[in-house]
């Protein structure tokens, strides 16, 4: 473990309190925490830049907001699909979908991103948006070699995340504070999204620093380079 590890905050709690929680936080994400993390979101959909025809992955989708942008952006001859951990989010996604009249060009499922069993080189790019920093320090490698795993040579992946690059400030130390006195209910911290990356042997493409509620956040997108 690296000295910039052991300085992030682990995850505590199980993927079984992970999934309960989310599942009630469900009905009312979007009045909380969705517009706060709407304009660093939207910014990653832009880096991404899916196009007509491409086949996208959605980690951790949530209410599907990402998932809605992303199948406008593929169009009719492209697909996206999604991994969600909670039931909740998936119906709350789906009933989405449905109402925009995109489920012909949508699959959402619900499951841990860590074992999303999708197939090796299937996708174009993938997408994930205040999900990474929810795992626990070890599993983070191990998600982002499964982007790896389900990437075309030359995929992309953008990730918005939570960073820990730079200086603590007080909202920052205040949240992670919150993050260890509240493990079940405040479960995501922040991480360290370039360098991740590129330890698994993602090539950076783009690095955007953004902020939320004076949290600081990285957009990051890179691209799946496989060894010659």
């Amino acid at each position: 473990m690296s000295e910039d590890e052991a300085e992030i905050s682990r995850v505590t709690r199980s993927k079984v309190e992970a999934k309960a929680s989310y599942n009630i936080m469900s009905k009312w994400y979007d009045m909380v925490a969705g517009f706060a993390e709407k304009k660093c979101r939207n910014t990653g959909l832009q880096k991404l830049s899916a196009k007509e025809g491409e086949v996208v992955l959605d980690i951790g989708f949530g209410t599907g907001h990402s998932i809605l942008a992303l199948a406008q952006s593929v169009g009719n001859s492209g697909k996206v699909y999604g991994i969600d951990i909670s039931e909740g989010m998936c119906n709350i996604a789906q009933s989405r979908v449905r109402a925009a009249e995109l489920s012909d060009r949508v699959a959402l499922k619900c499951g841990d991103a860590a074992k999303p069993h999708f197939e090796a080189n299937f996708f174009f790019s993938v997408f994930m948006s205040f999900t990474l920093e929810l795992f626990d320090t070890p599993e983070i490698p191990i998600v982002l070699h499964e982007c790896q795993r389900v990437l075309r040579r030359g995929g992309r992946i953008c990730i918005v995340a939570m960073s820990k690059e730079g200086k603590a400030n007080v909202m920052m130390n205040l949240y992670e504070w919150i993050h260890a006195k509240l493990p079940k209910y405040v479960d995501c911290r922040p991480i360290f999204v370039q360098e991740s990356l590129e330890d698994v042997g993602f090539q950076i493409v783009d690095v955007t620093k953004m902020s939320m509620v004076r949290l600081p956040v990285e957009i990051v997108v890179a691209k799946h380079v496989l060894p010659e």
